[in-house]
């Protein structure tokens, strides 16, 4: 299936780890340009080495102040088609661990600079009459995850934010939809993995192996076959979608609307 994504371009956060990187890398494949935006200047560098012709890179931490306004600069008057929303979680926590600060923190990572980047490329995006966004958030919108009381509160906000917004702008040309992973054979998962050791004292391996047999189709998620279904969303094909969010768990959310 033709894509009709070669030569455009995109910026894709978290580009060179777990999910964010399957997707940079789905959209290589397409031959599509990215903009492929990290913290870690080596991993980016190596991660361009890749397909040098393809990728341009930013380094810097987008829940930062100032770092979105750095990313507009670089892009400049240039035409963007598509962005992937996507940074880093915060801790794992229940929520009798959590402190007001985490909350604080939590508002300005998860929540706050979504708005004003989101903001800021959808004003480009409006004079060309086109546009896609998709958010990568976590399955915990549709469902609680145990330890992820941060996660699960602070990215429904994200989701109304998403979901009003595709609303206002339904007839430009532009979508914006959500993608809600669950768990993916990744460094992400690690964590909950760590944090369910600590609490019960059973073994990291353990953990992990319990963990995946709760999963209904009885593996860990491929991050690969995640950024096709993220690039599908990315292209014009997809243009008669907008303001849902997808739940990519193996099953694992029961409900009706999961």
């Amino acid at each position: 299936m033709d894509l009709q994504i070669k030569n455009q371009l995109f910026i894709v956060g978290g580009a060179t780890s777990g999910l964010g990187k399957a997707v940079a890398e789905a959209l290589l494949k397409e031959g599509a340009l990215i903009i492929a935006v990290a913290r870690g200047e080596e991993k980016l560098k190596a991660f361009q080495q890749t397909a040098p012709g393809q990728i341009e890179i930013f380094t810097g931490d987008l829940t930062a102040p100032g770092v979105t306004d750095a990313l507009l600069q670089q892009i400049g008057e240039r035409t963007i088609q598509g962005i992937v929303v996507n940074a880093g979680g915060p801790p794992a926590k229940t929520v009798l661990e959590t402190s007001l600060d985490d909350w604080d923190a939590a508002y300005k990572n998860i929540l706050r600079w979504k708005v004003d980047l989101t903001k800021s490329i959808v004003s480009k995006m409006i004079p060309e009459n086109y546009g896609r966004i998709v958010f990568i958030e976590s399955a915990a919108v549709k469902q609680p995850i145990e330890n992820l009381v941060l996660s699960t509160a602070l990215r429904l906000a994200v989701v109304g934010f998403a979901k009003t917004f595709a609303q206002e702008i339904s007839k430009s040309g532009i979508t914006i939809n959500i993608l809600a992973p669950g768990a993916h054979d990744t460094p992400a998962i690690t964590r909950l993995h760590v944090k369910k050791s600590e609490q019960t004292g059973m073994p990291v391996d353990e953990v992990r192996k319990l963990g995946t047999k709760e999963i209904p189709v009885g593996i860990l998620g491929d991050a690969a076959d995640f950024g096709s279904l993220a690039v599908w969303l990315l292209s014009p094909v997809s243009k008669y979608i907008t303001g849902q969010t997808f739940t990519v768990d193996g099953g694992t959310n029961k409900s009706v609307f999961g």
